[in-house]
């Protein structure tokens, strides 16, 4: 997808610039079995792997018993566990499947700049409920791997003999598809923990110390300051019907008690939905965090072949070159003029940015890309 640029630029142009600069993560299969040991082989898309394994998986569909497996799981809940799925099937095409699908987890993760701790994360059900009906009267169904282009008109594919099949990414097909995809929300809470640890590191994400703490009359024994979500609406999550719900994530920026630029990462699990209006009652932004009464917030989706590692490497990179100055300032134009457009349509996806956060701002915010809203007010926490 492709956002405009902000036309106001402060620390949120950091973050955007930083997203900006994280490289495509490698590229398909091409050929390679999934089942390559991925402690040695090259680091691989994310869709490229859920495609081989999509072909692997239509193929072993010709073992009946298995067949019937899978189709009572995909009837019986939305999307499922694949690796738990064929590590525990008493059939010979999952006990087949089992170790590629292992692999394949392993090398999701790594694509994904996760560590082994994530667990499983690749998931199968079908694209759409509607085809339950379809699927139970015995159709017989293809499997395919989610897109990585959220702006693709068409995807591929597999039935039980190998033969592909095109099918429209604008409209749900009559027939039934299992749906390869990764756990989103498994995915950002783990990959946001590796954004946080690699901020920390460099001195970016740091609590705010003892004595600030008590020195300052806000954060006495009275409790501190935040902004609160009221309700937040989005109009495009930037997630094609094929893909299920999106995985929204918010990082928000400022200057750090100890001058240096801060970056705090706020999980959103439940905005998922476009045109939808949710009550979350969130804690935005966390005051006691800040010198100044100033931050910025950017709203990102997680695409599947987001890299945690990159987006942490890049964020520290950027911000580890701006310097306190005794004011929160803007940013040079210049920084996001130097960025190639077209690397605005890298993931993760651009959502929406909200500028010049105070604490005392209250009432409904536009985003600057004009794709939601934020309704905040201030809230004071109470100490125990």
């Amino acid at each position: 997808m492709s956002a405009s640029k902000p036309l106001r630029t402060t620390l949120i142009g950091v973050v955007l610039a930083a997203t900006a600069l994280i490289p495509l993560q490698g590229t398909a299969f091409a050929g390679q079995s999934v089942a390559a040991d991925s402690a040695t082989a090259p680091v691989s898309s994310v869709a490229g792997i859920e495609g081989a394994t999509a072909r692997s998986l239509a193929a072993a569909l010709a073992d009946p018993a298995w067949a019937r497996q899978l189709r009572t799981a995909a009837l019986g809940a939305d999307s499922v566990d694949l690796r738990a799925l064929t590590s525990g099937s008493a059939t010979s095409g999952g006990k087949r499947l089992a170790s590629e699908v292992a692999a394949a987890d392993r090398g999701v993760a790594a694509a994904k700049g996760l560590s082994d701790r994530v667990g499983s994360l690749l998931r199968i059900g079908l694209a759409d409920a509607s085809m339950k009906a379809s699927l139970a009267g015995g159709t017989a169904p293809l499997v395919a791997a989610a897109p990585s282009d959220d702006d693709a008109s068409a995807f591929t594919a597999y039935d039980s003999k190998g033969a592909a099949h095109e099918l429209s990414a604008g409209s749900v097909p009559d027939r039934p598809v299992y749906l390869i995809d990764v756990d989103g929300a498994k995915a950002v809470t783990e990959g946001l923990k590796v954004v946080n640890e690699a901020l920390v590191a460099k001195g970016l994400d740091v609590p705010v110390p003892a004595a600030e703490v008590s020195a300052a009359a806000s954060l006495t024994a009275t409790g501190i300051d935040t902004t609160l979500i009221n309700s937040v609406r989005i109009s495009d999550v930037k997630e094609p019907w094929l893909k299920g719900d999106a995985e929204i994530f918010t990082l928000v920026t400022g200057f750090g008690t100890d001058g240096k630029p801060r970056v705090d990462t706020v999980e959103m699990p439940y905005l998922n939905k476009a045109d939808t209006t949710y009550y979350p009652n969130q804690v935005l932004v966390n005051w006691s965090n800040y010198k100044y009464d100033m931050a910025d917030a950017v709203m990102m989706e997680d695409d599947g072949d987001t890299n945690y590692q990159a987006l942490a490497k890049a964020l520290v990179t950027a911000l580890l070159t701006i310097t306190d100055q005794g004011a929160y300032i803007p940013l040079a134009d210049a920084l996001l003029d130097a960025i190639p457009t077209s690397w605005w349509t890298d993931d993760p996806d651009y959502v929406d940015s909200w500028y010049t956060l105070a604490k005392a701002t209250k009432g409904t915010r536009n985003g600057a890309a004009a794709n939601g809203w934020m309704n905040v007010s201030p809230y004071h926490v109470a100490a125990l």
